[in-house]
């Protein structure tokens, strides 16, 4: 590291969540200093006058949004954060997208526009969306995926490549200073495919359900979601998983110098998970 990042402080919002909490342990690995940025922190997108104390005196923010990256709400919350971040003094940003989602292009630009030295990193589906999070709470009480994936092949992530990307990113000087980089793992699986390697890892028969995008949305309505986000993901869904991201993407062995760990290897590892 330069001597810039060594004394380097970072804001990493979604401290708490699956990206959040590897990129804060990977940066301090790395010996930077983290500012966790989550609602336990008292940090709220929703509430801007939670964002100055939190983002006073850092040098960079890894932005990751509660919502989807491409929904209108994440544009325009990321896009103030941003700007309210460079105004203090944070010129260092790198916002997580997600790899072939036009609705994300918007708060990329958001980004951008804010006038910070910026980094995107574009990720394919995580392999932990699996074992963390709604999905996965619906693997274990259902015994099966329900998803509208079809039989579109996806070369999922680990997210602690994510997250050594985000970290090396960072710590590389002007290297990846305005660039896009596009991060998956090493191999192409449906999501049939990934259930069948997550049932042998389990030891019980966990099957993937293939069902159409409005009547996934009809099921969040029924769990609780708000109207105006299921209609999103209806959307996001009918456009994202039509086989665009049926390809890898070498960003992980470009950035870290090594192969991107294999969807067996994060099965292996999670089969607690899904064990009765």
């Amino acid at each position: 590291m330069t001597q810039r990042t060594q004394n380097m402080t970072v804001v990493v919002t979604g401290a708490s969540g699956r990206t959040g909490s590897r990129v804060a342990e990977a940066a301090k690995s790395a010996g930077l200093t983290v500012r966790t940025a989550s609602r336990a922190d008292g940090f709220d997108w929703s509430d801007p006058g939670t964002w100055v104390p939190t983002l006073r005196g850092a040098d960079a923010v890894y932005l990751v949004h509660p919502t989807d990256v491409g929904s209108p709400q994440a544009t325009a919350q990321m896009g103030a954060l941003a700007r309210e971040a460079v105004g203090l003094g944070a010129r260092r940003l790198v916002l997580l997208s997600a790899r072939g989602e036009e609705q994300a292009l918007a708060t990329e630009e958001a980004v951008r526009a804010s006038g910070a030295d910026w980094t995107v990193v574009r990720a394919a589906w995580f392999m932990q969306n699996f074992s963390e999070g709604v999905l996965a709470d619906g693997i274990r009480a259902a015994g099966e995926l329900v998803f509208p994936g079809g039989d579109v092949r996806e070369p999922f992530i680990d997210v602690r490549d994510v997250a050594d990307v985000v970290v090396a990113a960072l710590t590389s000087g002007d290297r990846y200073v305005g660039r896009e980089i596009e991060v998956s793992g090493p191999r192409l699986l449906s999501f049939g495919d990934a259930m069948a390697e997550v049932s042998v890892a389990a030891g019980r028969e966990l099957p993937y359900r293939a069902v159409p995008a409005r009547a996934f949305g009809e099921m969040l309505a029924e769990f609780g979601t708000p109207a105006e986000e299921a209609d999103f993901l209806v959307e996001l869904f009918e456009t994202l998983l039509d086989g665009r991201n049926a390809h890898l993407s070498d960003g992980v062995r470009q950035v870290l110098g090594r192969a991107p760990r294999d969807f067996g290897d994060f099965v292996r590892e999670a089969a607690a998970s899904w064990k009765d």
